[in-house]
């Protein structure tokens, strides 16, 4: 299944709580989990030390951590839709967000999306997707909620 393409507010608004689709896979990596940790100053041994968290860890590995996860969503969003005929996207909100299963490293993690809502506000475009980060052999998502994103469109 390819990209949803949308290309202005009467496009998104037919598509108002319909599955927009899943994104392609993506392995966590140690590697990505010890980049995020130096870009955040999260050095917690839980997600950056592999021998100690193999001893000590509940989970027997490292681990994402979860605003890893939640970085990963645009990149993953991509994948799923095409929002043409933009003049502006901007980040506007993390509604109803919850982290439910933690991500060990080398898992392998893909996006499930599904449009809420889409409303025009003069103009510009409120849209609440419910997003779903599904983990490979997992039966819980390792979070769910919705993400707010502001459209403008070119005329």
């Amino acid at each position: 299944m390819g990209k949803v393409i949308i290309k202005g507010f009467d496009e998104l608004e037919k598509l108002i709580g319909q599955e927009l689709g899943i994104s392609g896979d993506l392995v966590i990596t140690q590697e990505q989990i010890n980049k995020f940790a130096d870009a955040t100053l999260d050095h917690q041994w839980i997600h950056t030390e592999p021998e100690r968290a193999k001893l000590e860890s509940p989970f027997e590995n490292t681990i994402a951590h979860g605003y890893l996860t939640l970085s990963i969503l645009p990149y993953l969003w991509d994948q799923i839709v095409d929002v043409q005929n933009l003049k502006l996207q901007v980040n506007y909100g993390i509604e109803k967000f919850r982290f439910n299963q933690a991500v060990l490293v080398d898992s392998t993690v893909r996006l499930r999306a599904k449009l809420i809502s889409a409303v025009n506000l003069r103009g510009v475009i409120k849209a609440n997707i419910g997003v779903k980060l599904e983990i490979e052999g997992n039966k819980k998502s390792a979070f769910d909620g919705e993400i707010v994103f502001l459209y403008h469109f070119n005329n």
